[in-house]
């Protein structure tokens, strides 16, 4: 049964790319080779800079392969395999490539200019600003969540922590060889993962290696190690400011130092990590425990909160901010945009799958219905079963599960560090952006709007979330994050929509989804503003910025319907 999961969803991601990506790049989108893209017109070395699709592909694909195509269907199996398998096939073929790949085109035949700047151009200045505000809210929710998901998985498999930061120096030293020098980047990628992957090797069977912190303060049960913290809790704030200084320089610096190299290591890291986990899969054959439609899943329903737990794997507004934010100033060439856009959203879909078949097999021994007794167990349990179960698949190529769970959780941290750091840089962008336009020069220098953003990001990660303590803020925002993602996803469809609308093209390949998520979401983030969240004790930052980004997503459909229905015609503005 788990082998015939994934052989079907393998094949129809296999025909989705062959054949609905192409209709969509010559059909709707009708890429031209000869458009000179961003990255060439405006070369400046630090982010508009012309990059091969193989290396530009890893860029964006680490970049949204975050943790959230992992934690996201793993917390949908509750629902059963089978709900979380289809939303995770058809959401990628229909809805998220198109998305991801559309964003990708129509900010490259606009300079290189984010969503939110495009929103001011084909809706209308009120909804730049409405747009650029419900992006700010959203990067920073995801600063805060990969940040503690990276912080968590560091207490819990300390074996990983040196692996991640030895990767920082080699990415470097390969980003000033090949960029300087010359070069591929192919070999000097590969040795670098050699060496990450024969660190965690050797740091998952030698303490000393296992950089612990909460056993260096008295063990997880020593109180008021630091201003009444505990040693788990100090850990967690430790972890949090090493995380953010971090991505203070690193979201700073050009993007081929640091973030190209980097992404392309990731790159061969998710890849050779997928055709382990599949072909343990093959080899292992485990028996799927999980019910394929979880009947006893009464306390929160399936529709619509399917839609919005599943964000990244399916589609995820967060990939359009990474489309037109770094990958459109990074296009050498426009026909790329197919193999980048709707080739990298495949890619994450592929891992959503195992993501789905890695949960629904981990449960030979420990019961599914005692992890997954309930949404909240599920949401508190879904990372670590995905990777007890992925370590479980490794296991069918006789990897011991001591090293399989180091190294997934090398892999995890990995993808979540790409998309932290590629989002404190998106979220600087948007600080500056918004600087610009109200006249706030102090907010509109690089440093200045990196310490905001990290500032900011790193407050809300060390918020209390309601009743779960210090430090927990990111997982009290996920379902927010969920909620508002698919918002700014269906958003983003809207203004490709009216694009393809005004430049008279076929434009129901996007308005379709389109429809479907603004549909599905708004119904989703209405029903927990005012059920779950709206005068709950603990809940009060939840419903703030819950009704804040319901109102202003409202605003933005209601300008884009009065735009939509103009038909005013474009195709002498914008190129087609």
């Amino acid at each position: 049964m788990s082998i015939g999961i994934a052989v079907v969803g393998l094949l129809c991601f296999f025909f989705g790319y062959q054949f609905y990506s192409k209709f969509i790049a010559e059909k709707i989108y009708r890429l031209d080779p000869t458009f000179v893209t961003p990255a060439h017109r405006y070369k400046d070395g630090v982010d508009f800079v012309p990059t091969k699709k193989e290396i530009l592909w890893g860029h964006h694909f680490t970049s949204i392969a975050g943790a959230a195509p992992i934690l996201g269907p793993a917390i949908a199996v509750y629902w059963g395999w089978l709900p979380a398998f289809l939303w995770v096939v058809l959401g990628t073929i229909f809805a998220a490539g198109v998305h991801d790949f559309g964003t990708l085109v129509i900010s490259a035949r606009h300079k290189g200019q984010s969503m939110g700047t495009l929103a001011n151009r084909i809706i209308g200045q009120r909804a730049k600003m409405l747009f650029l505000f419900i992006i700010l809210i959203l990067v920073l929710m995801v600063n805060a969540v990969f940040a503690w998901v990276i912080a968590n998985l560091f207490i819990s498999f300390p074996a990983s922590v040196l692996p991640i930061f030895i990767e920082i120096p080699l990415a470097i030293w390969i980003g000033y060889r090949v960029y300087r020098s010359g070069g591929s980047l192919l070999l000097p990628s590969v040795i670098a993962l050699v060496v990450m992957w024969g660190t965690a090797v050797v740091a998952s069977y030698v303490p000393a290696l296992q950089i612990n912190f909460v056993d260096y303060l008295g063990g997880a049960e020593a109180a008021n190690v630091f201003m009444g913290l505990n040693a788990t809790e100090t850990t967690f704030l430790i972890w949090i400011v090493v995380l953010f200084v971090y991505c203070f320089f690193a979201s700073s610096l050009p993007v081929w130092t640091l973030l190209q190299p980097r992404d392309y290591i990731n790159s061969h890291q998710l890849i050779i990590g997928l055709i382990v986990l599949y072909l343990g899969l093959l080899f292992l054959a485990p028996e799927v425990t999980a019910p394929v439609v979880n009947s006893s899943a009464n306390d929160v329903s399936w529709w619509p909160l399917l839609f919005i737990t599943i964000a990244c794997g399916a589609i995820s507004g967060f990939h359009g901010l990474v489309s037109s934010g770094t990958t459109s100033k990074q296009l050498d060439k426009e026909t790329d945009a197919r193999y980048v856009g709707y080739l990298g959203s495949v890619g994450e879909g592929i891992l959503a799958l195992i993501s789905v078949i890695a949960v629904a097999t981990a449960f030979s021994v420990v019961d599914f219905s005692s992890k997954y007794a309930s949404f909240a167990d599920a949401s508190k349990n879904g990372l670590s079963s995905f990777v007890n179960g992925a370590a479980n698949l490794a296991s069918g190529l006789a990897i011991d599960p001591t090293l399989g769970k180091t190294i997934v959780a090398v892999v995890v941290v990995s993808f979540a560090a790409t998309t932290l750091d590629s989002s404190v840089r998106l979220m600087r962008y948007i600080i500056a952006e918004i600087g610009s336009e109200y006249k706030i020069k102090v907010i509109t220098g690089n440093r200045t709007a990196t310490a905001i953003a990290v500032l900011a990001s790193a407050a809300l990660a060390l918020t209390p979330g309601g009743a779960n303590g210090f430090g927990s803020g990111g997982y009290h925002l996920w379902p927010l994050f969920g909620t508002s993602n698919q918002l700014l996803a269906g958003i983003s469809l809207l203004i490709v929509t009216i694009w393809l609308k005004r430049l008279g093209r076929n434009y129901l390949p996007t308005l379709l989804p389109m429809l479907f998520i603004l549909f599905v979401t708004i119904w989703a983030m209405a029903q927990q503003v005012f059920t779950q969240w709206m005068g709950q004790e603990g809940k009060m930052l939840l419903f703030f910025l819950g009704a804040v980004i319901l109102v202003f997503a409202a605003w933005i459909v209601l300008e884009a319907v009065r735009v939509f229905a103009t038909g005013k015609d474009y195709s002498k503005d914008i190129p087609g």
